[in-house]
């Protein structure tokens, strides 16, 4: 069987509704991946699983309608990732990785020595959307506006562990906390390029719900901590224990 499409659609997916395909999709369908009607094409929403539906076509215009469920709705780990916005392309990769691997919530953080303040959610959004399409991955990350590090922390829950990752030395590795984290959700903590200011890692250091980790004996990017970070996490306390799913090709 040839490579299917997948694609993510912001509406309700049941046998034989048809569902409208806003100008982009139906362009990357019609024109890009020249596909002609009948053709087959995965669909998922985020909500009602995973639908192979039959490719409809107008004009210019394309519709999905979905034929038959193939695999039920299943939910990312409860991981919320709190960085510091850099500069455009490095955040950019951050904000695609961490969909790859399985962030539920993206919480971009203004620290003491961040340099950039412009986020774009809307941008975040439709870069989730094409990393959870081509990683397989059946829902997306939440993105939230861009917050102070203060405001975040003081409005925590506090039966939430945040993993900070401690530039500072004398922190010990992600998997010294096993059995703290296992079966919990969790946020994740990286800065900016410059690291953390000094009074920002003592009142880190001072809340009894954060976990500092280290990362190694070398100074990280901010991109690489990043991603350094989640694959830590998910290897030890996340879902890479699962079967991965394998679609036909």
């Amino acid at each position: 069987m040839s490579h299917v499409a997948r694609l993510y659609v912001d509406a309700p997916l049941q046998a034989g509704t048809a569902v409208s395909l806003p100008d982009g999709q139906s362009k990357y369908l019609l024109r890009v991946m020249r596909l002609t009607e009948g053709a087959q094409i995965r669909a998922f929403n985020g909500q009602d699983g995973e639908w192979t539906c039959r490719l409809s076509v107008e004009g210019k215009r394309a519709s999905l309608v979905p034929e038959a469920k193939t695999r039920d709705q299943v939910g990312s780990a409860d991981l919320t990732l709190l960085f510091a916005p850099i500069k455009k392309a490095r955040t950019d990769f951050i904000v695609e990785k961490a969909t790859e691997l399985g962030v539920s919530v993206l919480q971009p953080v203004f620290t003491d020595y961040t340099q950039s303040h412009r986020i774009r959610p809307d941008r975040m959004h439709l870069l989730s959307i094409e990393a959870a399409e081509q990683t397989e991955r059946m829902d997306l990350p939440t993105v939230h506006e861009g917050q102070a590090l203060s405001k975040i922390l003081s409005s925590w829950d506090a039966t939430v562990p945040l993993i900070y990752c401690d530039e500072g030395g004398g922190a010990a590795p992600l998997a010294s906390y096993v059995d703290h984290l296992a079966g919990k959700a969790a946020g994740i903590l990286v800065g900016p390029e410059g690291g953390f200011s000094p009074n920002e890692q003592k009142t880190l250091r001072a809340l009894d719900f954060v976990i500092p980790i280290t990362l190694g004996p070398r100074i990280l990017r901010a991109e690489t901590a990043v991603v350094s970070a989640l694959t830590l996490w998910q290897s030890v306390v996340g879902d890479w224990q699962k079967a991965p799913y394998l679609p036909e090709t």
